[in-house]
């Protein structure tokens, strides 16, 4: 276990010229971090809007509004102003709108306010008070023959003004 060896001695350099070193390194291209869900937790209170493009949990008190884009409002969050976010479950307080692409009511979830919405989806037990009023996409144009151009630039056409009288 513990036996003695022998040392070998070192084997002589041998004459080869040292690799060179690059001149120029390529830079690096910047490797995407992953975007950590910023937290405010309970007992906090933030008076003013909250705005960012991450994910935001409230767990605390938010008197203002608040514009991320993933929210989750937990059990003792609870938030005085408008939301505007791209996914957004609630599960505690929001007294203001609610505009989002995706929106989860929780059956703990209590809510007085419009939702906006293009999907929402809500637990039993969640209270909502307001109106659900639903994305309204822009409808693709319809593809119609071009409408005939006017006879002449003088004579109104029935959308335009009436044609004054000639005199």
């Amino acid at each position: 276990m513990f036996s003695k060896q022998t040392k070998t001695p070192p084997k002589p350099a041998t004459t080869s010229a040292p690799a060179p070193l690059p001149t120029a390194m390529a830079p690096e291209a910047p490797k995407a971090r992953p975007k950590v869900a910023s937290l405010i937790s309970d007992g906090i209170t933030i008076e003013g809007g909250v705005v960012g493009d991450g994910e935001l949990q409230i767990d605390g008190i938010v008197k203002g509004d608040v514009r991320v884009a993933r929210l989750t409002v937990g059990d003792t969050g609870h938030i005085e102003g408008s939301v505007y976010a791209e996914a957004t479950e609630i599960r505690g307080r929001v007294i203001g709108s609610v505009t989002a692409k995706q929106v989860r009511l929780y059956g703990t979830a209590y809510v007085d306010g419009d939702i906006t919405h293009e999907q929402l989806a809500m637990e039993t037990g969640a209270f909502f008070q307001g109106r659900s009023l639903k994305f309204q996409r822009p409808q693709a144009p319809a593809h119609h023959s071009p409408a005939p151009a006017p006879s002449s630039p003088t004579q109104g056409d029935s959308l335009s003004a009436p044609p004054k009288p000639i005199s």
